[in-house]
């Protein structure tokens, strides 16, 4: 380390003077005068140039967040719902399990399906379980 410099601001005058610590050369000293536009004392501002574009980027970032996690399923959610209210008698529909059937009754809280016809074969299955309608598609 070849020099080390203290900054100071005299109370008396708006000047920032830069002294070396004792026992180093005392040759040069710099002073420089607060309404120079150049000076800036040694010391940055903090944030830089950029900081406000960083929260800009940082809140566009949350945005982005929620579009992906919150409002695309939530979007998914309200279009099966709305796929399920829809079905009626005789529609055709494929669960998610891959049983393609014949919707034959519909409650609140089950739909019954004839899955074979040859055999009269019925299952009951929630709303939840019903993947899509190949009646309407």
């Amino acid at each position: 380390m070849s020099k080390v410099w203290i900054l100071a601001q005299n109370e008396a005058s708006s000047s920032i003077t830069a002294e070396p610590i004792a026992g180093e050369d005392t040759s040069t000293t710099t002073t420089t005068t607060a309404s120079d536009p150049d000076a800036t004392g040694g010391t940055t501002g903090g944030r830089g140039a950029f900081g406000g574009y960083n929260l800009i980027f940082l809140g566009l970032m949350f945005v982005l967040m929620y579009m992906i996690l919150f409002r695309g399923p939530r979007k998914k959610q309200q279009q099966h719902k709305q796929m399920v209210q829809s079905l009626a008698k005789n529609d055709k529909v494929r669960t998610i399990g891959g049983i393609i059937g014949t919707v034959v009754d519909i409650k609140d809280d089950e739909i019954t399906l004839k899955v074979d016809e040859s055999n009269n074969t019925k299952i009951k299955v929630l709303p939840s379980a019903i993947g899509r309608n190949a009646t309407k598609e």
